[in-house]
Parts: structure tokens; C-alpha cells; sequence
């Protein structure tokens, strides 16, 4: 599993920040003047696509052997996604899935890596495990919502027969996950999410009968309807969510992660100047908690 001679070109259609080309460019030469590297990124890449298309799987990468750098330890994981890339297009090719569908889904690689910018202040991947549901063909980006195909657990298989569904632990369900960096989370652009979602899987995955959607994020924390005014779109989105249950563990870092770039910043100086700001950080300076939120509805 080279990487591509074109390199720097694959990297943008991955939506790699143009700023990391350079640098990525420069790295993989080790690759192919050092043949240990070069086996070690060929074993990563075909365990990522082991038995790809399954759900489910989480393929454990290798460890990295000390002494690689800094530099090339925060790029390994992209180089592992280029370089499986092929297998990853094969099978969406297969499965008829669009091009455009494929390019946006992919092109996540390149939005997660600016998160890494704004987390860190440099380029890499902070979850480079998250990757593999895109690269492995579990996940789709349509339109403003990432749809994933997933198994229902126990406790919201229950919720589920506790509201006169039939469904158990193990059935097909779509994990809903909303993306940073897309714009608004606007009622019009999750019901074209919800539209599209619908109809992709019904036609690319037919025999898996999606029936209903799920969601685990902070987003659905109850406790947000008391700060947002009712006609903001994260209390519209909880709107779409039957709850399934609530978790009793807080998750403050979920919010300030993706609400101020950082999970590990400290409370009392985080900034005010949305109202999004002001309400993940007032509750906590008044002692509250945030918790991750757990919800379903029927497609």
C-alpha cells in the first residue's frame, strides 16, 4: 500500500488545510527510504480495511515504535487513511455510492484536522480512531447531519419496546452526529439531512432496514432548554429526540471542547460572547454539569 505519487493532490481532495501539504509532502519520503516505516504503514492500512464494510469492527492500529518524532506520530494516522484510500473508494464504488456523497464523507479528514489547529495550534488528528468509520464505509456526510451505520444498544433497545417498537439490542439503527465547521444547525437544513438520509440508505443498503435514528451528544442535554431561548436551533434539534435514557457521569468536556475548540480549558476563563458561550459556561461556573445526552425517533 504505497502512498500516491500525487500525493499533495490527494491531500486536498481530502480537504487537507493547505497550510500541512508541505509538511505532510516532506514526511512521507521516510516511507520509502525507510522500509521498516514502509511496512509498518502497509500493516496499519490493510488492518483498517479488514473486512471492510462490517459494523462494528474497531481495528486496533499498531503501536509506533519510539524514536519516530514528534512530527511523523501526529501524521501517522493520515498517512494510514491515504494510504487505504483506495480500498475505501473500491467499496463505495460498489456499493454505487455518488461521487459527491463520497468526496464530502472523506473530506472530513480534512475538517477534523482543523480542529487540531484550533485545539492545539498545529495540524494532526486529536481522535484518529474516529476516522476509521468514514474510511471503512460505516459513515456518510449528507448534507448538514453525518449519518453512521450502527447497532442499537441495550438500554435504548429498551427505551425503544418501552414506546411500542419492536426492536432489540443488535438491530440496524443511524447514529446521527452533527460536524463542527458547517454553518447553523438550522430545523431546514436537518430536515434535508433527515431527507436525504433516508433515501441513501434505503437505496445503497437495502437489506439492512434502517427504522430508526439515534443520537448520543451533548446537544441533547435537557438542561440547554433552561439557558437557549426555545427558538434556538439546538433546543429545535432536541425537538426531533424521543430521550432513551441519561447518562448520571457528567461530560463537561464534551461542550467546551466543541463549543470553545478545547475540552481542557479552564472554566473561569472561557470566553462569553455567544449565547451558546455564555450558557455552557455560566452552568458550570454556577456548579452545574453537563451530560451527554441519549435520544431516538422513527425514520
Amino acid at each position: 500500500m504505497p502512498l500516491p505519487d500525487d500525493l499533495p493532490e490527494t491531500l486536498l481532495d481530502l480537504a487537507v488545510p493547505h497550510e500541512d501539504i508541505n509538511e505532510l509532502t516532506a514526511l512521507a519520503t521516510r516511507f520509502t527510504t525507510q522500509p521498516e516505516l514502509g511496512e509498518l504503514l502497509e500493516h496499519a492500512a490493510r488492518t483498517l480495511v479488514q473486512d471492510l464494510g462490517t459494523i462494528g469492527i474497531r481495528p486496533e492500529p499498531p503501536t509506533l515504535p519510539e524514536g519516530l518524532g514528534d512530527d511523523l506520530e501526529r501524521w501517522f494516522p493520515v498517512y494510514v487513511a491515504v494510504a487505504a484510500l483506495p480500498y475505501t473508494r473500491a467499496y463505495h464504488r460498489e456499493h454505487g455510492i455518488p461521487d459527491d456523497v463520497a468526496r464530502r464523507t472523506l473530506a472530513d479528514l480534512g475538517r477534523h484536522i482543523a480542529l487540531h489547529h484550533r485545539r492545539r495550534g498545529r495540524g494532526g488528528l486529536a481522535v484518529p480512531g474516529w476516522l476509521r468509520l468514514h474510511f471503512r464505509g460505516e459513515l456518510y456526510q449528507l448534507g448538514r447531519l453525518q449519518f453512521q451505520r450502527s447497532r442499537l444498544g441495550e438500554r435504548t433497545s429498551l427505551a425503544l419496546g418501552e414506546a411500542g417498537l419492536d426492536a432489540e439490542p443488535g438491530d440496524p439503527c443511524l447514529n446521527l452526529h452533527i460536524p463542527d465547521f458547517l454553518g447553523p444547525l438550522t430545523p431546514e437544513a436537518c430536515a434535508d439531512s433527515l431527507v436525504r438520509a433516508r433515501e441513501f440508505f434505503a437505496r445503497y443498503f437495502p437489506e439492512e432496514h434502517y427504522r430508526v435514528a439515534v443520537c448520543h451528544s451533548w446537544l441533547l442535554d435537557e438542561q440547554l432548554r433552561a439557558h437557549l431561548p426555545q427558538s434556538s436551533n439546538i433546543v429545535r434539534f432536541q425537538g426531533l429526540f424521543r430521550t432513551a435514557y441519561r447518562d448520571d457521569k457528567p461530560s463537561d468536556g464534551e461542550p467546551v471542547g466543541f463549543v470553545f475548540g478545547d475540552p481542557e480549558l479552564p472554566v473561569a476563563g472561557l470566553p462569553q460572547r455567544t449565547s451558546l458561550q455564555r450558557a455552557v459556561a455560566r452552568h458550570l461556573l454556577d456548579g452545574g454539569h453537563w451530560y451527554a445526552g441519549h435520544g431516538w425517533f422513527e425514520l
